[in-house]
């Protein structure tokens, strides 16, 4: 269970960092927006529907490496003060009654949108660029089958915390940048503290 845990991770932490990058062309691509419509007075008939492309990619291929970190919203005022093993087990339901379900009709509805949209090369009707969508609604499909391999893992983690009485925590890979601070702020502290004053 803890090889297919860590494959996992792996795994939705290379989707979700490699497609954080839109974030960098979305910031480019309102930049050129705002720069050409309000000093050139040329506002492009593109930018509102590649912003709304790249926002729903990036927000829908993160959704496994969130849920890999614990990073989705949950109401946890009464779950942060069980043991372990009642989360573990809490959450066991959840996953199987709730969870999967709904990811199962997000695949399977998914599919059906984008099989239908591959067919006719459909583009967007909101703006006149005409841009295509198609391949959008792809992503719908693929961050519907992450979220499941990802779930599964989820599930392992509960089955290993009821066992063990522990959460088997996702490998570090990245840190809040306060978080880099403080502690740095705390090591620098510490070797203040430590060094003897120089003679005067």
């Amino acid at each position: 269970m803890i090889w297919y845990i860590r494959f996992a991770d792996r795994l939705s932490a290379f989707f979700g960092k490699t497609f954080g990058w839109l974030i960098i062309l979305m910031t480019f691509g309102m930049a050129y927006e705002v720069m050409v419509r309000y000093l050139f007075n040329r506002p492009t008939p593109w930018a509102l529907d590649l912003s709304f492309i790249m926002y729903g990619t990036l927000f829908m291929m993160g959704g496994a490496y969130t849920l890999s970190r614990g990073g989705h919203v949950r109401g946890d005022f009464l779950y942060r003060t069980w043991r372990p093993q009642r989360q573990a087990l809490v959450d066991l339901v959840l996953y199987i009654f709730f969870f999967f379900p709904g990811i199962l009709a997000l695949v399977f509805t998914g599919w059906k949108y984008a099989s239908r949209s591959w067919s006719y090369g459909e583009v967007s009707v909101n703006s006149p660029a005409g841009i295509p969508i198609y391949q959008f609604k792809s992503v719908i499909v693929a961050a519907g089958i992450l979220l499941l391999i990802q779930g599964l893992a989820q599930v392992f983690r509960c089955i290993i915390c009821m066992r063990t009485g522990a959460w088997l925590e996702a490998e570090e890979d990245v840190e809040e940048t306060e978080q880099v601070l403080l502690r740095q702020a705390a090591e620098a502290a510490a070797q203040n503290s430590t060094t003897p004053a120089a003679p005067r």
